[in-house]
């Protein structure tokens, strides 16, 4: 069970649910194509394997540091959008919420460069009165949460 689910009040259900985008996956995934470079490079008869070997041992660890801090990232980040409020919550461990009246939502911004617009990814910042939700960073379809926020 999902956090927002476990805290919905009588009478709210949840309207959208939002999603961190898989572009949080493409450093590990370039990191990986460096290491595998590297290998391809040590087996060539022409080169020093030792510094190849080297280089592909570093962007292999760092490939995989990068790919469990992205899937840790997305899979402890939770944002919600129910009827009556805007619920995020980040970690997993330790706990980050921040809950929003939906009477209290001023204005949700929405930030988006051109690879997010190809994409379909960008940054979302709900803002109301007395408080504001941090931003939220590529998280997908950010239009239609806002749409979402908006609509209710």
């Amino acid at each position: 069970m999902s956090y927002a689910t476990g805290v919905l009040q009588p009478d709210e259900h949840v309207v959208r649910v939002g999603r961190v985008h898989w572009i949080v996956y493409l450093r590990p995934l370039l990191l990986g194509a460096i290491c595998l470079l590297f290998l391809h490079l040590a087996s060539r008869p022409e080169s020093l394997p030792t510094p190849m070997l080297i280089g592909a041992a570093i962007s292999g660890v760092l490939a995989v540091i990068a790919f469990a801090r992205a899937s840790l990232w997305k899979w402890a980040t939770e944002l919600a959008v129910t009827n009556r409020r805007v619920i995020y919550k980040r970690g997993l461990l330790s706990r980050d919420t921040v809950e929003m009246n939906m009477g209290k939502v001023e204005t949700v911004e929405v930030q988006q460069s051109l690879l997010g617009r190809l994409l379909g990814y960008g940054t979302l910042q709900v803002k109301g009165t007395g408080q504001s939700i941090e931003q939220l960073r590529t998280i997908a379809r950010p239009l239609a949460l806002r749409n979402a926020i908006l609509a209710e």
